[in-house]
């Protein structure tokens, strides 16, 4: 778990990046009135989410836990509401929220302009970056890089900002998009795709739980991203929630230690993926 732990300690480092420029705005969120908030169903904070994008959200037995629901709590407590928790494919997710059928979605979403016309975002927690996972045996791909992924076949997320890049920066023979990444990771060392596109930190723990059939290509990440949370347009107030508890998390600290809490999320334990 050593190369897991040091990518945890990177999204620690980040998310403290990431306090300077949230503390610029700690003004216009402080005393926020949070009795203001209202929510899709009475009493109750619904978050989607997809539970195979551990350590953001993984499930330990029927239970759905990791870094964004420990977000999504903390929104829940300061709301003084019960956190209801709808475990759904990703893309499901972000729709359900752009229909109101959620308050929020936590589910590792990456901010892009094309999000950003359909829904609103809160401020951003973490940043990430995007690798290549291939067979250790006989790897498809050798470099990471937009250039290398040309002619080959590569599994992604149905919905993942990985999906949107890879079918916009490259000239792959085929997008093989899926619900979760175990079937990827299956396909992957069956032969059937040539690579994975996707996050570093859970791409660490398909590794780790793939018993050395598995490996992430050395070399620079293929492009860089932020996570935030995904609100319904125009819910401004949801959105003024979302930010003023994701600023007391960073400033505070908090947000490392919910990161570190989750480092040895065992990937074994996302079986439902």
């Amino acid at each position: 778990m050593k190369n897991l732990k040091m990518a945890v300690a990177a999204l620690a480092a980040c998310s403290m990046m990431l306090a300077g420029v949230v503390s610029a705005g700690a003004d216009e969120t402080e005393g926020f009135d949070f009795g203001s908030v209202q929510t899709v169903s009475e009493g109750k904070l619904i978050v989607g989410t997809e539970a195979g994008f551990a350590p953001y959200e993984y499930l330990v037995g029927d239970t759905v836990e990791g870094v964004d629901m420990d977000i999504a709590a903390a929104i829940a407590d300061k709301l003084g509401v019960k956190l209801e928790v709808q475990n759904m494919d990703f893309d499901g997710a972000l729709l359900a929220v752009q229909q109101g059928k959620v308050d929020i979605v936590a589910a590792g979403v990456s901010v892009s302009e094309e999000r950003e016309q359909v829904m609103d975002f809160s401020e951003k927690y973490v940043d990430s970056k995007d690798v290549v996972v291939v067979s250790a045996e006989k790897p498809g791909v050798e470099e990471s890089s937009a250039e290398a992924l040309a002619g080959k076949s590569v599994g992604v997320q149905q919905g993942n900002i990985a999906d949107l890049w890879v079918t916009d920066n490259t000239e792959a023979k085929a997008v093989q998009r899926y619900t979760k990444f175990v079937q990827a990771a299956q396909d992957l060392a069956n032969g059937k795709i040539d690579c994975i596109v996707m996050d570093e930190a859970p791409a660490l723990e398909l590794v780790e739980s793939s018993e050395g059939r598995l490996m992430i290509l050395e070399g620079d990440a293929l492009f860089e991203d932020s996570y935030a949370i995904a609100i319904k347009k125009g819910n401004e107030a949801m959105k003024g929630a979302c930010d003023a508890v994701i600023s007391d998390l960073i400033e505070s600290g908090e947000m490392d230690k919910i990161i570190a809490s989750h480092s040895n999320a065992d990937q074994s334990e996302t079986e439902a993926e």
